[in-house]
């Protein structure tokens, strides 16, 4: 370590101060004619001459010391000095390092906990937000970031949530009053609903932050509300006319046709046709339902859809022979590793071939064709060309008019009811597709010409690596 130069006034200020009394002295013995004035001259000139040797010594320790401490405040990593001969300088330099390292191991044990402390806050579940007194994200975790996918430090919250409730909760807490709650609705890209709870810390961090604002996602629990209204709503509409078709008939065998033996095998045979109906309407809304209730949160797992249209075209294979239809797959093998829920999609591509074989003509082909997204459609912008797989379910029906094409997905909404409900249709299969759709966070287009057929192509995000779980 580089040695301060020693400034010449502070020598010449502590020789000066060591060496009066001997000035005094020597003074004396002059003016009592004891020495003669050179030499005492002389002798003064030794005494400052061996007192600046000593002092030069001692304060060139000091200032290496003083050095040194400089070193650590501006904290460069600067070896301790090594002093001439004063043992208390060396008692001081060690005592200096001792507190040094002391203060190095608190400042360690600082950083981790604040390490520690960083990595809980941001790896708590539900969106943190720590804001200013002028109401700027300061800080947010992890869950925040999925959340609202971007990063938004710095901003007014304003610019982050559009939510006047929840601005107006959180200036009034920034304003000095208690802690508030106010719920709103994320829009995009699902629909989600959240509790706001604003509350002010106890004082202001290092950092600024003043108000933390937590947000606790409710979405399910009001999905199982409107389930609920929902499943009432469209199971007594749906259901009122083979329930009223069953007591009609029951009715009428329990009296007219009580001993009716042709009338009775008719009317039972009606009676497990609406029966089935109902059987199936009620399976529909229940899957419905159950892929509702998860809708807000996307699977996470790659699958092999290869193998699960595969299945999909095997299973539907008897109803298209019954109609004399072909039924074919064509499968790109760099398009079978996509992210989903296997169950699921094989309900969609179940629901889609469903269809495409109960409206074809008879005679007429039905393909699948699995394979790459290299171009999407308007509707398909959130995904990436060239990591997204479609799937396509063309027909030769009837087609569909181009003003129905926007409600195809609607509950209950068909086309031409007395044609669905005779082949069996429940008015749900493309709102179950829709609603898995929406969770696998992907698109539906629907291609249709009145007369030729229809094509429905379903788009999903690929997955980065291989397929590890498919259809058991």
């Amino acid at each position: 370590m580089t040695r301060r130069p020693i400034p010449p006034r502070r020598l010449i200020a502590a020789v000066a101060v060591l060496t009066l009394p001997a000035a005094v002295v020597l003074s004396a013995l002059v003016v009592l004619t004891e020495v003669r004035p050179w030499e005492a001259l002389l002798a003064f000139a030794a005494i400052a001459t061996l007192t600046a040797l000593v002092i030069y010594s001692h304060l060139a320790d000091l200032a290496a010391l003083s050095t040194w401490m400089r070193s650590l405040a501006d904290q460069v990593d600067a070896p301790p000095p090594s002093p001439r001969r004063e043992r208390l300088v060396d008692d001081m330099v060690l005592a200096i390092g001792q507190l040094r390292r002391v203060w190095q191991q608190q400042q360690s044990d600082l950083a981790a906990a604040a390490r520690w402390h960083e990595s809980l806050f941001d790896s708590l579940p539900d969106p943190m937000l720590l804001l200013d007194s002028d109401r700027r994200v300061v800080r947010h975790n992890r869950a925040a970031r999925r959340a609202f996918g971007r990063d938004f430090s710095g901003r007014d919250l304003a610019a982050l949530l559009r939510a006047p409730a929840v601005l107006e909760a959180a200036d009034a807490v920034l304003a000095g009053e208690p802690g508030r709650e106010a719920e709103f609705l994320l829009p995009v890209p699902v629909e989600r609903s959240f509790i706001a709870r604003v509350e002010r810390l106890d004082a202001m961090a290092a950092d600024g932050s003043l108000v933390i604002l937590a947000l606790h996602d409710i979405t399910a629990v009001r999905r199982i509300e409107q389930m609920r209204a929902d499943f009432v709503a469209n199971a007594s509409h749906e259901l009122r006319t083979p329930l009223s078709t069953l007591l009609g008939f029951i009715e009428t065998l329990r009296g007219p046709a009580r001993d009716d033996g042709e009338a009775r095998e008719r009317f039972l045979a009606i009676m497990q046709e609406q029966a089935a109906r109902m059987a199936r309407l009620v399976n529909d809304l229940l899957s419905l339902s159950r892929i509702e209730l998860n809708e807000h949160s996307p699977p996470s797992d790659p699958i092999d859809l290869g193998r699960i249209v595969e299945s999909a075209v095997a299973a539907m294979q008897p109803l298209a022979e019954a109609k004399r239809m072909s039924l074919t797959a064509v499968i790109d093998s760099r398009a079978t590793a996509a992210i989903g829920q296997a169950d699921e999609l094989a309900q969609l591509l179940q629901n889609l071939l469903d269809n495409a074989v109960k409206y074809g003509r008879d005679g007429t082909p039905v393909e699948v064709t699995l394979r790459l997204a290299d171009r999407l459609p308007p509707a398909a912008s959130h995904l990436k060309a060239g990591h997204a797989v479609a799937v396509a379910v063309s027909d030769q029906g009837e087609g569909i008019a181009r003003e129905h094409l926007p409600r195809l997905t609607e509950r209950f909404y068909r086309v031409d009811t007395a044609r669905s409900r005779k082949l069996g249709g429940t008015g749900l299969g493309l709102a179950i597709v829709k609603h898995i759709i929406n969770r696998h966070r992907g698109t539906l287009v629907v291609d249709s010409v009145p007369g030729k057929g229809s094509t429905f192509t379903v788009y999903l995000p690929l997955a980065s690596g291989p397929a590890i779980r498919a259809v058991g």
